[in-house]
């Protein structure tokens, strides 16, 4: 009986380790088709088998950023969420989504991501060659409350043509389907090229990029320093043979305080271990740099920071 019992408290302790030794991480990315939510499924495979499953990740779908970064506020544990890095300053200084909120000092940069790539895509039939043509066509601006929805409303405003879209509201998960059975003109959504949805959908509706003039670039550009430009380059999209000029922004991956710092190493470590391995799935990837954690525009985690010294990669003072 003493000997059954030891081996039941030894077995009891041997799970208890196991269980204390497995993370739990939680991915929140972007709604599933586009390509922030095909990025962060690759990132959870490559976290799991870079950590021999020692962190166990889970993603979720989002509607945008906001949500992500609204949830670190009161996620506990393991939070792993991306977001332009305007949007982490905006909460963390109280303005505008997230007046009157709090709980968001704890957030630390990770890595950063592929860029967001403004696309605003139309039918090939639909008689659009250039923004203005948009005026009395039905457009899905983005997902609401998204990145894309407030840039396509700030491009729209500045081209003079915001009152006279009309714009639809339903979710940019449904925008593709809507496209192809005629049911709107056009839609706008932000991610990195080539986005998969799009990818798909013009290999069965021929489908137009509307681009942006270099002085249009940078009217927005004044309201908004963080956009950079960006071309599109011809040939991504099937059908669309000429370059896009367009606009993007910096995304970074993010956690909090929450997240113990042997996690947030780990995460670090297996993402640039494996970056150039997802490249060759996904060349986006190739886009991302050490250099680049500048733009994350906040302090970085602790296990971050341990990484990138071990690495000999330079951490900017002011994180």
């Amino acid at each position: 009986m003493r000997v059954l019992a030891a081996a039941v408290l030894a077995g009891g302790l041997l799970l208890s380790h196991g269980a204390a030794a497995e993370t739990r991480l939680t991915l929140k990315a972007a709604a599933s088709g586009s390509a922030y939510y095909v990025m962060t499924v690759q990132l959870a495979e490559t976290i799991r088998t870079e950590t021999k499953g020692s962190v166990q990740p889970t993603v979720e779908e989002s509607q945008g950023s906001v949500q992500n970064v609204k949830e670190a506020a009161r996620r506990p544990g393991a939070y792993l969420f991306t977001s332009p890095p305007g949007l982490v300053a905006a909460a963390r200084g109280g303005r505008k989504p997230f007046e009157g909120e709090s709980g968001y000092d704890g957030i630390r940069g990770l890595f950063t991501l592929p860029a967001i790539t403004m696309h605003w895509v139309v039918r090939a039939d639909a008689g659009v060659s250039g923004f203005a043509d948009l005026a009395g066509k039905r457009f899905v601006a983005g997902g609401r409350g998204t990145f894309t929805q407030r840039q396509s409303d700030a491009v729209f405003k500045l081209l003079g043509i915001a009152d006279k879209v009309t714009l639809v509201d339903v979710e940019l998960n449904a925008a593709v389907n809507a496209m192809r059975n005629r049911q709107i003109d056009g839609f706008a959504t932000g991610g990195s090229f080539p986005a998969p949805n799009l990818q798909e959908l013009a290999v069965s509706t021929p489908i137009r990029l509307l681009g942006l003039e270099a002085a249009q670039i940078e009217s927005i550009r004044k309201d908004d320093p963080s956009a950079t430009p960006l071309t599109i380059p011809a040939g991504i999209y099937k059908g669309v043979d000429t370059p896009t000029r367009t606009i993007a922004l910096p995304v970074g991956a993010y956690g909090t305080l929450k997240m113990d710092e042997d996690t947030a190493y780990a995460i670090v470590k297996a993402f640039w271990a494996r970056k150039a391995e997802m490249a060759k799935q996904n060349p986006w990837w190739d886009g991302v740099t050490p250099d680049q954690i500048a733009l994350l525009g906040t302090a970085l985690h602790p296990g971050a920071v341990r990484y990138y010294r071990e690495a000999g990669i330079p951490v900017p003072a002011a994180q």
